[in-house]
């Protein structure tokens, strides 16, 4: 029989050429962005969150077997001491939330974690100390307590730093390239040059010399498309993200499906981009992405969902702020005169408008308004329009509690986008491409854009906020409305962007 022999140039040689490339295998790692609630966070930043939960349970069990010894056993199984000692540890966890200590800016701070840490172990116990007052049987035992919580935070602080060190090996990170150099890819480069914590090492970007800008000044350009294998190789690449503002024609697809089967991370950069921040990528957004992407679509079981979770929300704030609401109005009645509310033309879902209900903070005007010549100014820090009482209420955000009528009316949400005032839309629906989307849905009292931004002023900060908003009305849920709820109350709490 005659042998076939394979043809030299064909598809088999070409496949073989690049698999040559390789001087080791690539490796499928992990996610290291996950999602919880609808939100995305840092797969590491959840890990030490629940290696930190262990550290605590283990510690505060510890402790208790040095203390009582004999008794631990009886102590731990006969008098709910696990379910004692959980609550400790609960109210230790949430202080570590509420004290920033899973934010990137702060975990790049090791004076700033540690000072936090004490703030941490000294709030669990105030507040531990009302809890017990008000609920003796909970009470873990009065020689324990001291002690256990003493040893519980300098375990915390000791494996804090381990965890940072370990964390910040170079070895453990992804090895990660930008395929594509326009706004999309700067903005990643950034986001991941600033954020260690994410688990990601940024090598470079891959693109034509037509398409950088001058911003990547002081990032590696590793070479050109046309090249990837190479530099995937060269590179020793684990994840590569593609964010080329125009692919056509100029998108590697089939060395991109190679890499790929070898296993290399090959991700869109809009969805990463989403992942990343948690908002939509304006300067990449195409309205083919509105129209066949996911989301942008509200069922009727969420609408259900969202006007009866807003009735009950909404009742179960208004019935304890009534007597506060009052003295509010007296407050404002003797310090500057009726009125005491303020009432604004506001934009809502559809681009209605309808009446917007705040207590009034700012002096009236002789046109009868805040703003004495009619136009558009935002409140800024230290306003002189604001009156004594006024300051204090925007500072405590009590001047937002007569929007809760909004809510049972249903001009609003509970939660959604802001609204903002009809001249303010109209001027911003010119200016930023796709603003009208963010009318899908009903305004909120909060959402997922207050808790990531302050206070917006400028056309920046509004397209800004806008991204934001987009990124909630696709992914709207219940998950995602109880993690905004669970956010702000940490901003009420720390009274972050009010004026």
């Amino acid at each position: 029989m005659a042998s076939t022999a394979a043809p030299a140039n064909g598809k088999i040689a070409a496949v073989s050429q690049t698999s040559r490339m390789f001087d080791r295998p690539l490796i499928m790692r992990p996610q290291p962005i996950i999602r919880i609630l609808h939100g995305y966070f840092p797969a590491r930043t959840v890990l030490l969150a629940l290696s930190e939960l262990l550290i605590m349970f283990a510690a505060l069990i510890a402790a208790t077997y040095v203390r009582f010894r004999q008794e631990s056993t009886l102590l731990l199984f006969y008098e709910n001491g696990w379910v004692r000692i959980a609550i400790v540890c609960v109210v230790c966890l949430l202080c570590l939330h509420y004290y920033d200590l899973y934010d990137s800016v702060i975990l790049a701070s090791g004076r700033a974690v540690f000072i936090r840490q004490v703030q941490v172990v000294g709030t669990t116990c105030i507040i531990l100390a009302v809890v017990y007052y008000l609920y003796p049987s909970i009470q873990i035992r009065t020689g324990l307590f001291v002690p256990a919580v003493l040893f519980m935070g300098a375990c915390l602080v000791g494996w804090r730093k381990l965890f940072s060190l370990v964390n910040s090996s170079p070895a453990l990170a992804d090895r990660t390239a930008l395929l594509g150099a326009g706004p999309l890819a700067l903005s990643l480069a950034k986001e991941i040059n600033n954020r260690p914590e994410l688990g990601f090492r940024f090598i470079g970007f891959v693109a034509n010399d037509d398409e950088s800008l001058p911003g990547l000044n002081g990032f590696s350009h590793l070479g050109d498309p046309e090249e990837i294998g190479d530099i995937v190789a060269g590179e020793r690449i684990d994840r590569l993200i593609v964010a080329m503002g125009n692919r056509r024609g100029k998108l590697p697809v089939e060395q991109l499906l190679e890499l790929k089967a070898r296993g290399l991370l090959v991700e869109d950069g809009s969805e990463f981009y989403e992942r990343l921040i948690g908002k939509i990528p304006l300067e990449s957004l195409r309205p083919s992405q509105l129209v066949f992407g996911p989301g942008f679509f509200v069922t009727g079981a969420l609408l259900f969902y969202k006007r009866v979770s807003s009735i009950l929300l909404s009742l179960i704030c208004l019935i304890p702020a009534l007597p506060l609401m009052g003295l509010t109005a007296l407050a404002i009645w003797f310090d500057s005169g009726a009125p005491v509310l303020f009432r604004q033309k506001r934009v809502g879902k559809g681009g209605e408008v309808f009446t917007l209900y705040k207590f009034r903070s700012m002096r009236i005007q002789g046109n009868g308004n805040a703003n004495g010549n009619g136009k558009i100014q935002p409140a800024q820090d230290g306003d002189e329009r604001c009156t004594r009482v006024g300051r204090w209420i925007r500072r405590l955000r009590i001047d937002e509690l007569p929007q809760l009528y909004n809510v049972l009316r249903g001009d609003m949400h509970f939660v959604g986008p802001r609204p903002f005032m009809v001249e303010e839309e109209e001027q911003l629906s010119r200016q930023i491409p796709f603003y009208k989307y963010r009318w899908i849905t009903k305004p909120g009292a909060t959402g997922w854009a207050q808790i990531h931004r302050p206070y917006c002023a400028t056309l920046e900060d509004n397209q800004d906020k806008l991204s934001y908003d987009l990124f909630y009305i696709k992914h709207m849920s219940v998950g995602l409305d109880l993690l905004i709820l669970f956010q702000t109350v940490k901003i009420l709490l720390w009274r972050r962007g009010a004026r």
